[in-house]
């Protein structure tokens, strides 16, 4: 038996949507399916403004851009992150000040983030750790109280929602004034790499498109909104191609399909596994009552170090592959000089403890079942 962490999903339009952008003579960015693709996001989700860009990397690029982060400003987020979240900041001179996980979930420690904010400080970053919300509430309170701005991270979270203190649903993505979501491979919905930037403060919608066209007023110009265009901003080569965004436009519209499936192979690991957890002192995912599943992953906690390795091992023994996820940040090689005196011990124990099972759209009930009955025996 061979199971994978990940298998791509294909609905079966990626290939015809190529072909019909390369025929159309305009297959470098920002042509009719990357209009399309915003569009759908727009008109599903209520956001603001979206713009597609090769990755949730370089949409982050964008946001730490926007926010015209300089060489001196802090920047707030977790640890228990991937790198990206922080090198986006780094680049522009931030100083990353990391926060602890939360003890039953491996997000953002929300009850700690105003101690560390100080004068310096510009933005908080949230990171939606599979696409399960952060409290967005006590977060934005923080940011008006202190003037900063919110940059949500939901490279894991397409599809995922959060009920605030007023009763309303909202979209994850759809909160903070900025926000960022990755189409990776291993995402719900994919293009092999891609990402989206998603403005929701009017302040940066003019400048975002101007950042994302190599800091150019070239769509405008395309809009006949001027007669020329100019270099008018900092930028980068933040579009993606039609192609990536004419595959993923095939992916979107069988997104339904797609969460329905996925959230049935959550179900299914968790109806397995509960029991056994709750005896082998494992910690199971945890959804709070203000948040959604978007079915992006399923993980497990286990009691120590040990106990990961043996279960992984026992996994990989019998043909299927288990992960475990990332390395606090405070601690890599890049940082560890540079974040002293401070100890960060729950995101330490998810570095240590945490493994993510196969989850992939054509995983089977008896892959599932294959999966549960090696872990428990």
């Amino acid at each position: 038996m061979q199971i994978p962490f990940n298998k791509p999903f294909l609905t079966g339009n990626e290939t015809k949507y190529i072909e019909q952008a390369v025929k159309s003579g305009k297959i470098s960015g920002n042509g009719t399916f990357t209009k399309k693709c915003h569009e759908f996001f727009e008109k599903r989700y209520g956001f603001k403004k979206c713009l597609l860009t090769p990755s949730c990397t370089t949409a982050l690029e964008m946001a730490a851009i926007l926010l015209d982060i300089k060489i001196g400003d802090e920047v707030i987020m977790p640890s228990y992150t991937f790198v990206s979240t922080a090198n986006a900041f780094v680049l522009r001179g931030a100083k990353i000040v990391f926060v602890d996980s939360r003890l039953d979930h491996p997000g953002i420690d929300e009850e700690k983030i105003e101690e560390l904010i100080t004068s310096k400080t510009k933005a908080i970053v949230p990171v939606h750790y599979g696409g399960v919300a952060c409290d967005m509430d006590k977060i934005m309170a923080l940011a008006n109280k202190y003037n900063l701005f919110v940059v949500e991270d939901a490279a894991q979270a397409i599809d995922s929602y959060y009920t605030g203190k007023d009763g309303i649903m909202r979209p994850l993505g759809n909160i903070g004034h900025l926000a960022a979501f990755s189409f990776h491979e291993t995402k719900n919905v994919h293009c092999g790499e891609g990402g989206m930037l998603v403005i929701n403060d009017d302040r940066f919608l003019n400048r975002a498109e101007v950042i994302w066209e190599k800091g150019t007023n070239r769509a405008a110009f395309f809009r006949g909104e001027v007669d020329k265009y100019n270099w008018v901003d900092i930028g980068s080569s933040f579009l993606p191609s039609e192609i990536t965004a004419a595959f993923l436009l095939a992916q979107l519209e069988n997104l339904d399909d797609i969460q329905r499936k996925r959230k049935s192979i959550w179900s299914g690991y968790w109806d397995g596994l509960k029991d056994w957890a709750g005896a082998a002192s494992v910690q199971l995912p945890f959804i709070p009552g203000n948040g959604s599943n978007n079915g992006h992953l399923f993980y497990l906690v286990c009691k120590d170090v040990e106990q990961r390795t043996a279960i992984i091992a026992k996994l990989k023994k019998n043909g299927i592959q288990s992960v475990f996820h990332y390395l606090s940040l405070h601690k890599s090689p890049f940082y560890i000089d540079k974040h002293k005196n401070r100890e960060l011990p729950e995101s330490d124990r998810y570095s240590d403890c945490l493994f993510r099972l196969p989850f992939f759209y054509e995983l089977t009930i008896k892959n599932i079942d294959s999966v549960i009955q090696i872990i428990k025996f």
